[in-house]
């Protein structure tokens, strides 16, 4: 059995009356990418800020690196909030030496390690920039610089892909990549799924402070309908009658090759089948490929109308 990092047993938040994280359990594995996924406002943050001990439980009990409290094991924990926040008039260099000391590590180790950290992530030249004369971007990427420092073996990332442009998010995937290759644990906070479905080993998804599903991509995707994604210029109408169809839509309308359609199969059925029945009708397929449910299609279907909202936004986000 993998070591468990951290466990959550019946957790809950309440303020008031307003119960924000509602009787929640899972755990993490050591060495585990585990994504933990939610609409703006499911609670993901309370419950990270749980785990970190910034905040106490209501009820249940949070154990993390075999104690009880973060507190005593804080210098192997790495943390990126949500609300990012730099010392304005502090230098670049000076500010991730200054954050990986605080968490243990000798200033002359820290120093040399900001630079090589800087370099590394094409800030360089920066490395005596006051941070305020920073862009968004960079700025973002000095806040995860100084959240690695001081290598710590238990990463919580709050939305890490927030402010970053596509480029730059792509260097954050693969910084996640290398620090599990690394041994490290990670846990990151997302509503865009397009993350979480390239980096997760397991993921957690909470709405409304409940825990709607944990596992992998592979069982989520067990809970859901298989589908067929077939391109063809001839009528389908014919294939709604093969063996273990249950719905046709077309996703997009013809050009020269045809219409691209989903067809949705009964669970067990045999996509052959399908295949057969087009080859009997006469029906020319320039497509036709097995496809599971995406990861957003099961979050929006397990976290409701919350979840259409997020994705929404998250769209915005990356159109802009």
């Amino acid at each position: 059995m993998p070591e468990t990092v951290v466990t959550l047993e019946n957790v809950v938040k309440r303020y008031g009356t307003f119960t924000a994280v509602d009787d929640l359990s899972f755990s993490v594995a050591r060495g585990e990418i585990f994504g933990f996924l939610g609409p703006n406002g499911a609670g993901k943050t309370t419950t990270l800020r749980m785990m970190l001990d910034i905040i106490s439980p209501s009820a249940g009990r949070i154990a993390i690196l075999g104690s009880a409290s973060a507190i005593p094991v804080r210098h192997r924990i790495g943390y990126l909030p949500e609300e990012r926040g730099l010392y304005r008039k502090m230098k670049a260099a000076q500010t991730i030496a200054y954050f990986a000391q605080l968490r243990g590590m000798p200033a002359k180790a820290a120093k040399l390690k900001a630079h090589e950290l800087l370099e590394r992530f094409g800030l360089g030249e920066f490395a005596r920039s006051k941070n305020e004369a920073l862009s968004k971007g960079m700025a973002q990427k000095l806040q995860l610089l100084t959240t690695i420092a001081h290598d710590p073996e238990f990463l919580i990332l709050d939305e890490p892909f927030s402010g970053l442009d596509p480029i730059n998010q792509h260097v954050l995937e693969e910084l996640i990549r290398e620090l599990r290759e690394n041994g490290k644990t990670i846990i990151f906070s997302t509503h865009v799924m397009q993350h979480a479905e390239r980096l997760c080993d397991r993921f957690l998804i909470l709405a409304k402070g409940r825990r709607r599903f944990e596992g992998t991509l592979t069982e989520a995707r067990a809970v859901f309908p298989p589908c067929l994604l077939l391109q063809t210029a001839d009528q389908i109408s014919p294939l709604s009658s093969a063996p273990g169809v249950l719905n046709i839509a077309e996703k997009e309308s013809g050009d020269e090759g045809g219409s691209v359609y989903e067809v949705e199969l009964a669970r067990g059925a045999d996509p052959q089948q399908v295949l057969k029945a087009a080859f009997d009708a006469g029906i020319r397929l320039s497509r036709f490929e097995h496809a599971g449910a995406t990861l957003h299609d099961i979050f929006v279907s397990l976290a409701g109308d919350d979840a259409e909202s997020a994705t929404d936004t998250a769209g915005s986000e990356r159109a802009a």
